[in-house]
């Protein structure tokens, strides 16, 4: 059983297909229908189901085949006109554009058949009364394609002189292909302006803005307007991302991702369509992918991935460097048919010159999952056999002075100078100091581990004769002891160097900064402590650190300015007592050191350092209230880290900086650290933890900014990593409701209902049950516009005993008029709609009744309006135009009355309820109009006039002018009526 029984049968069917998925499955069925419109015996349906064949193949993969049905179309057009009504005369002609464009995507199609084509095209439609443009147009597309820049200029003039008509293509569609053509000569910005209007919504159509946004990203790369190109990809991707069709623009979006610094995500964009590699009935959009795939390939052989697994036609595996040759070869071979058939070069120039683009940024943030493929480690390089090896000798002394000067003022690489000298140092004799210095700063660079390491430096500085920088040796080596874990050992070890390091410099047999050394490793050892203290931590420990630190400060404080270690010495005890203040819970007097120790370490010129302070210092601000004092001390963390940060730290503080700008309402701000913040996390290799609280928060922002479908893009990135063991249910939740929302607007209904109610199911098990109920409700909303009312229903009653469980007479109201509403759609029909009304009704009176205080009161009150007022909507539209007039009459009478409690209703909120009074009487006027009763409908309208007699702001109210315009017009109309009786 087809179904089909009858043209309008026919018709429905051809319109379902017309809404499913691009692709074969959608061509195969108007294949169906077009056999079962035969069956029909009536012109007009082959008619209708050929076009419709034709329609669906052109937007697909397989657009060879769209010749066929309009061949037979315009053999039945000129055998029998008379067969076709206006709709199908209309779309005949129309697709005549289609066939031109068609077949110049089709190389084994001679030009001699498109300019033949081109010109039957121009005499069909003269002969019809239209206008050129559209035939100028195509002429245009011509002449750009085999690279006839001459003809194409005169063609685009003679395009945009030619007047619109019915046959001319889109707004949207025009402004694409005049702003392309625009950007191939070289003149982005002209280009954008064009495409202005349609990237700002003013033209759509059922494929734009989609090759707008992806024809955008290569000018807006290299103009530099990297937001804009951002926006685009991650809003225009998601367009195309569905539609077979659209291969060409998906091609766009994939070299945008090489050209930016985004392989990975690249090669995720060829995974999710292996069958663009291998479908040919369109061997143009086929040109165009294939020229985008080597270029990306090219690119990670470039750097070094040649041998990396990646996405390829099927039927065998792929790495980059292989598909590299496969792709360009199929690339080139395809230019050169197109070349052949146009007889010029044009074709391969333009793609050679396409496969042959250089990135325009290093790597430009996404917001989504990406991570930069880590380049192959080269093969080390053998020194030329003509060249002797440098003997390591020479550099030597150079590499020492070097080092030493970086570790002596802290700098960040002092560790690698250091290591260099190791390197070099190897197989020479060296004296013991040097030897020391070597093997302490190897030992620092071992952290836990460097413990022997130490104890070996210690040993040659006193062979050196430096008793004070051995001490400070085993003392490191204590300090390494606990950051193994055994805080007791390290004590212990570091009681001997501690004490002879005081007698050392009480008789001045060493210098303060050895001192310092070791009282600021033993004071360290004393923060471990404080630190691992399971629970509250003892007083004695508090007092110990905090005196161990003072000794720090004693010694190296009033020396700062001498010595930048002695400076950073002092600094770091200051933190110390900070973090002493915190623990004793003296926030103010924390902030304050921190404060203090950061400006410190700035002054000695050691910026770096200050971050970590910084971030403490921030976060104690937070807790305090004071948030602009924690945006000041990130911003400073970031400015200070400067180059030096580590990516995690980046993410971190980038992170912490958009909660704090979008707490403060700075969403646009925020949006840009989150966006940083996710980007430095896929750096650190951290996108499935701190990357997926950054895509979080950055998608709830976007959100906020009204970027929907960014926000789409990057929160369904974010749901891929976030786990309720790792991020929290609360976290997953959060994601779905706003992806939700984003989905919500973006008119994806149904996504948006899955989202919801797989957030509605988590929080289904949470102790409070608020977030639960909004989120059932909001699921039903999504449902009831995706158009599956019984689904809604089920969801609304769901979330109506949540509210009612909860005490929320508001949301259980708005539940019981959604489904009331909802059942003028289904089998349960008037009589259930108008039960469920009057159960709202009941709702808001009871808890009227029971009302406790005089807000609660006036927030019921106006829910009874608007629940009256609905009621008189639903019972007006609830019978039939064609009923019989008493039926009419009772229906109207019982609207009104509903009508008229509802004006009462807000009458009694005074001027807050104003608004809502008005509308509710002027659609009570219309009611009594239609009841024949015109006085009565006029003096609703003069009370809504004179309800806003001497508004201040009048006509700057836009509601007021509405309802100002909707009585004077009622009034008119009851003048009339009263003029015919």
């Amino acid at each position: 059983m087809t179904g089909i029984t009858d043209f309008d049968s026919l018709r429905r069917a051809m319109a379902e297909n017309g809404e499913q998925p691009e692709g074969p499955a959608r061509n195969a069925r108007a294949e169906q229908l077009l056999a079962e419109a035969e069956k029909l015996d009536i012109p007009l349906a082959v008619i209708e189901a050929l076009g419709h064949q034709l329609k669906v193949y052109n937007y697909s993969s397989e657009k060879d085949k769209m010749f066929v049905p309009f061949a037979r179309l315009l053999r039945m057009w000129d055998e029998h006109p008379e067969h076709f009504d206006a709709y199908e005369t209309h779309s005949l002609h129309w697709v005549f554009k289609w066939m031109t464009a068609g077949m110049l995507g089709q190389p084994h199609i001679p030009l001699a058949s498109v300019e033949k084509w081109l010109g039957e095209m121009e005499h069909r439609y003269r002969l019809a009364g239209h206008s050129e443009r559209a035939v100028r147009s195509a002429e245009f597309s011509v002449a750009a394609h085999i690279g006839d820049v001459e003809r194409a200029e005169r063609a685009y003039a003679a395009w945009l002189a030619a007047d619109r008509d019915s046959m001319a293509d889109c707004h949207a569609c025009e402004l694409h292909t005049q702003g392309w053509w625009q950007a191939e000569r070289g003149r982005d910005e002209e280009a954008l302006r064009l495409w202005r209007p349609v990237l700002e919504g003013e033209y759509t159509c059922a494929h734009e803005p989609h090759t707008v946004l992806a024809s955008s990203l290569t000018p807006l790369l290299r103009l530099g307007r990297l937001d804009e190109a951002r926006a685009h990809h991650l809003r225009g991707f998601r367009l195309v991302r569905t539609m077979e069709s659209m291969r060409g623009a998906y091609a766009d979006h994939v070299e945008f991702c090489a050209l930016s610094g985004n392989e990975a995500r690249a090669l995720e964009l060829l995974a999710e369509r292996p069958a663009y590699f291998t479908d040919t009935g369109h061997p143009r959009s086929e040109l165009d992918f294939l020229a985008a795939v080597t270029l990306l390939m090219d690119r990670l052989v470039e750097l070094g991935l040649g041998g990396q697994p990646v996405p390829g036609p099927a039927g065998q595996s792929w790495t980059a460097g292989e598909l590299a040759v496969h792709a360009r070869a199929r690339t080139e071979a395809l230019a050169a048919r197109f070349d052949a058939r146009n007889g010029t070069s044009h074709v391969s120039e333009r793609t050679r010159a396409r496969m042959a683009r250089r990135p325009l940024v290093d790597r430009l943030p996404l917001g989504v999952r990406t991570a930069r493929p880590a380049a192959a480690a080269p093969a080390p390089a053998a020194p030329p056999a003509a060249a002797p090896a440098p003997s390591r000798e020479a550099g030597l002394p150079e590499l020492l002075e070097t080092a030493r000067r970086l570790s002596d003022t802290l700098q960040p690489h002092a560790m690698e100078a250091w290591a260099a000298v190791a390197r070099a140092a190897e197989g020479t004799e060296l004296d013991a100091r040097d030897r020391a210095e070597i093997a302490d700063h190897e030992a620092m660079a071992r952290g836990p581990e460097g413990v022997g390491l130490f104890e070996r430096a210690a040993g040659l500085y006193e062979e050196a004769g430096d008793p004070g920088e051995a001490l400070a040796a085993r003392s490191r080596a204590a300090y390494a002891r606990a950051l193994a874990g055994d805080v007791d050992g390290a004590l212990a070890a570091v009681a001997e160097p501690y004490d002879r390091v005081r007698a050392l410099y009480a008789g001045d047999g060493t210098g303060p900064r050895q001192t310092a050394s070791v009282l600021i490793s033993r004071a360290r050892i004393l923060m471990r402590r404080v630190h691992e203290a399971d629970g509250p931590v003892a007083e004695a420990d508090l007092s110990a650190a905090e005196g161990a630190a003072r000794e720090v400060l004693a010694v190296a404080e009033d020396r700062a300015g001498e010595d930048v270690r002695l400076a950073s010495r002092a600094a770091e005890a200051r933190a110390m007592l900070a973090e002493v203040s915190v623990h004793t819970g003296d926030l103010e007097r924390a902030a304050e050191l921190f404060t203090r120790a950061a400006s410190e370490y700035v002054a000695a010129g050691l910026p770096w350092f200050a971050v970590e302070y910084e971030a403490r210092l921030a976060g104690i601000a937070h807790h305090l209230g004071d948030v602009a004092g924690a945006e000041r001390a990130l911003r400073a963390a970031l400015e200070h880290g400067g180059p030096h940060l580590e990516a995690p730290g980046r993410a971190q503080l980038h992170l912490q900086l958009a909660e704090v700008l979008g707490g403060r309402e700075r969403t646009e701000e925020a949006a840009d650290h989150a966006l940083q913040a996710a980007h430095w996390a896929d750096e650190a290799g951290e996108s499935a933890t701190l990357g997926a609280w950054a895509r979080q928060q950055l998608g709830g922002l976007l959100l906020r900014l009204g970027r929907f479908a960014e926000g789409a893009e990057v929160l369904e990135s974010a749901l891929g990593d976030l786990s309720a063991e790792t991020h929290g249910d609360g976290a997953v939740v959060q994601t779905q409701w706003w992806l939700g929302d984003c989905l919500s607007e973006l008119g994806e209904h149904r996504a948006a209902a899955e989202r919801r109610l797989e957030a509605a199911e988590i929080a289904r098990h949470w102790p409070e049950q608020q977030d639960h109920a909004t989120l059932a409700h909001l699921a039903a909303e999504s449902l009831g516009r995706a158009g599956l009312p019984g689904e809604a229903d089920r969801a609304y009653a769901r979330a109506g005993e949540l509210w009612r469980s909860l005490g929320n007479v508001h949301g259980l109201v708005r539940a019981l008029r959604a489904r009331a509403w909802l059942a003028l759609r289904t089998d349960a029909g008037p009589d259930a709609a108008r039960e469920l009304m009057a159960a709202a009704v009941r709702e808001c009176e009871s808890a009227l009744g029971a009302a406790g205080d005089e807000e609660t009161r006036l927030r019921l009150v106006s829910e009874a309006g608007h629940t009256h007022r609905q009621s008189g909507d639903l019972v007006a539209r609830s019978v039939a135009e064609d009923a019989e007039e008493d039926t009419l009459h009772a229906a109207y009478e019982e609207a009104l009355a509903g009508m008229t409690r509802a004006s009462a209703a807000f009458a009694s909120l005074g001027e807050h309820g104003v608004h809502d009074r008005t509308g509710a009487e002027l659609a009570a006027g219309w009611l009594e109009a239609d009841l024949g009763r015109p006085a009565a409908a006029a003096a609703r309208a003069r009370a809504v006039l004179s309800a806003y007699a001497g508004a201040a702001d009048a006509e700057a109210d836009e509601t007021v002018r509405a309802r100002r315009d909707e009585a004077e017009q009622m009034l008119r109309l009851t003048e009339e009526q009263r003029a015919a009786n």
